[in-house]
């Protein structure tokens, strides 16, 4: 197994000259998000991923969790891991300081979470879907709600979940059949609900559940739901947990890979009825859950740029040390196999995708912290649109890129990454799940098509698009042949695009088969252009500090080089999706049923 060490350099970067963190240090409650602060939190950070956290992978997903009577416990040295994670603080990095959070920007929170995520994703589920319900919580809840449940949300002493999907419904919420009945301030809730990350562990006192369910009058559909705190234990005035609530977990799931994390099948209601407490208004429950689940869904794609670091750190160090075949030029011993030209462009395409991942889902976060923040209503709508119209682009363009990237480290490795002990084999199998999780990655395209893109008949897009083009202006006033030749790249790529959203906007009122059947297409050009974009902000950030006095060469001149691959190598394929998006459409629906 090859150690994880967090690319903190690489994280700076991104963090100070993409998500622009002087800019948010700036902006109302986040003074105290100074450069210094930002990087000793990172030091600190990545220090826990790498010496806590980092060695319980491997042993974890060998260990799995175990059930016995209602009781899930995890992996050994997780229960440690999680009180050293509690103890310390780094539950409460983005929250509100009212009740206990530090209230740093999330784009410093996503860095300290993709650090979690790179060295053990078992472990950093807990706290993703912990930070989702107290930001519902926080949206929606009332005061005497915030007050009993958020600081020890917010502290880790509690954890929370979302609990959505039911065996019958799947991704289709409005089929659910989980009851709340009125029980005077209360409400008693039964049903069953499927696939609840952390539903029951043993790492906290408490589990808090966010529950969709519906009551006996509610219309039907999606118009119907509405979502309920139900814990697992019943505080007691003093804050400390009370009697047990009508909660169990029935069983847990064996999975494909994410093994240290318990996916409980939860019971609601066997002894009468568990007790929850409505969010929002009646009814309104999806609308308050969209709270929790951007936030997840943000997080998620994140994952995929988590899994994609640790699979290309692994990939490099073993292509470093592996010795195999004379080099091609000049070559009469044996080399090792990072000399290779196809070795070298599957880590260079690792690499370069995985900071373009970073990139646009730090930017994301910024967008987010912007809405939340600045004193202008006009800019904090602007950023709004924003983060909405990337948030889907996030989630399944960087989890399609993360099972990519974890299969080509285990082609790098050859027949040993497809051998267990190498560790190459467990980040595939973790990372598998990230496009389903959260709305389904073909959810995320038919998102961005039909309400982010359709809803507003392109204006966002079009924004996005036209920010694009600056950039290009931008990157033809700088010199050197790299930034050239990803200018001319990126202009192609963002014809593609512009011309795709186009049609979308053209055809998707019109008939929405042909928009839905090219759906994913659109989500992965959009993605694989607004990368590009990233990318090209790099480039002319790494050529204005090569500039700089004290420079570092390498560094910024390795940004370089992995941006013009990116231009070279991974942008030219979006020009491929055009076709299949606009006229694929006639054969996705043409062959009957009965001859699949």
């Amino acid at each position: 197994m090859v150690p994880y060490a967090a690319p903190l350099k690489d994280m700076r970067f991104v963090l100070r000259h993409l998500a622009r963190l002087e800019d948010l240090n700036a902006l109302p409650g986040y003074g105290e998000a100074t450069p210094d602060l930002v990087d000793a939190v990172l030091e600190e950070a990545g220090r826990l991923a790498a010496e806590v956290l980092a060695p319980l992978n491997h042993p974890g997903d060998q260990a799995g969790c175990t059930f016995e009577n209602g009781v899930v416990r995890t992996p050994p040295g997780f229960r440690e891991a999680y009180a050293q994670y509690r103890d310390t603080g780094w539950n409460s990095v983005p929250f509100d300081p009212e009740y206990g959070g530090q209230g740093l920007p999330w784009a410093v929170a996503l860095a300290v979470q993709e650090m979690w995520h790179s060295a053990n994703m078992s472990f950093g589920l807990c706290p993703l879907l912990n930070q989702s319900a107290v930001e519902l919580l926080q949206a929606h809840g009332t005061a005497d709600l915030k007050a009993a449940y958020l600081p020890k949300l917010i502290s880790g002493e509690w954890t929370g979940t979302m609990n959505l999907t039911e065996p019958q419904a799947g991704s289709d919420l409005s089929q659910i059949r989980t009851r709340a009945v009125r029980d005077g301030e209360a409400y008693r809730l039964t049903g069953q609900k499927v696939f609840i990350t952390y539903g029951e562990h043993d790492l906290a006192d408490n589990i808090v559940h966010m529950v969709l369910a519906r009551l006996p009058d509610a219309p039907p559909g999606t118009r119907g739901i509405s979502v309920f705190l139900v814990p697992k234990y019943l505080p007691n005035p003093d804050g400390t947990p009370g009697r047990r609530n009508d909660v169990r977990c029935v069983s847990i799931e064996h999975k494909l890979g994410i093994r240290a994390s318990p996916t409980a099948v939860m019971s609601y209601g066997e002894h009468g009825g568990a007790v929850g407490f409505l969010i929002g208004e009646e009814n309104r429950g999806l609308a308050c859950m969209f709270t929790m689940m951007n936030n997840a869904r943000l997080c998620v794609g994140l994952e995929g740029v988590a899994i994609a670091e640790r699979a290309y750190q692994q990939a490099r160090d073993y292509a470093r040390e592996r010795v195999q075949s004379r080099a091609l030029a000049n070559g009469d011993t044996p080399v090792t196999i990072i000399h290779h030209p196809g070795v070298r462009r599957k880590l260079l395409t690792m690499r370069a995708v995985t900071e373009a991942g970073r990139a646009l889902a730090y930017e994301t976060a910024a967008a987010m912290d912007i809405a939340r923040r600045h004193p202008d209503p006009g800019e904090r709508d602007r950023a709004h649109a924003r983060a909405d119209l990337l948030t889907p682009v996030v989630k399944a363009w960087c989890t399609d890129m993360g099972c990519e990237v974890a299969s080509m480290g285990i082609q790098v490795h050859g027949g040993m990454g497809y051998v267990e002990e190498t560790g190459a084999a467990q980040h595939y199998r973790d990372a598998r799940i990230a496009p389903i999780y959260e709305g389904t990655n073909g959810i995320q395209a038919a998102d961005l098509v039909f309400r982010k893109v359709g809803r507003d008949h392109g204006l966002a897009a079009g924004g996005f698009i036209a920010e694009l083009r600056a950039l290009g202006d931008a990157l033809a006033a700088a010199p050197g042949d790299d930034i050239a030749a990803i200018r001319v790249r990126l202009a192609e790529g963002v014809d593609t695009l512009a011309a795709a959203t186009d049609w979308l906007v053209d055809t998707a009122p019109q008939d929405p088969v042909p928009a839905a059947a090219g759906a994913a297409h659109y989500l992965r050009l959009f993605g694989i252009v607004a990368g590009g974009g990233a990318m090209a902000r790099a480039a002319l950030a790494a050529l204005d500090a090569l500039r700089a006095p004290g420079a570092d060469l390498a560094f910024n001149e390795a940004k370089l080089i992995t941006a013009r691959f990116y231009a070279e190598q991974i942008l030219p394929q979006a020009g491929g999706l055009l076709v299949p998006l606009r006229e694929g459409h006639r054969t996705v629906m043409a062959l009957p049923e009965d001859r699949f």
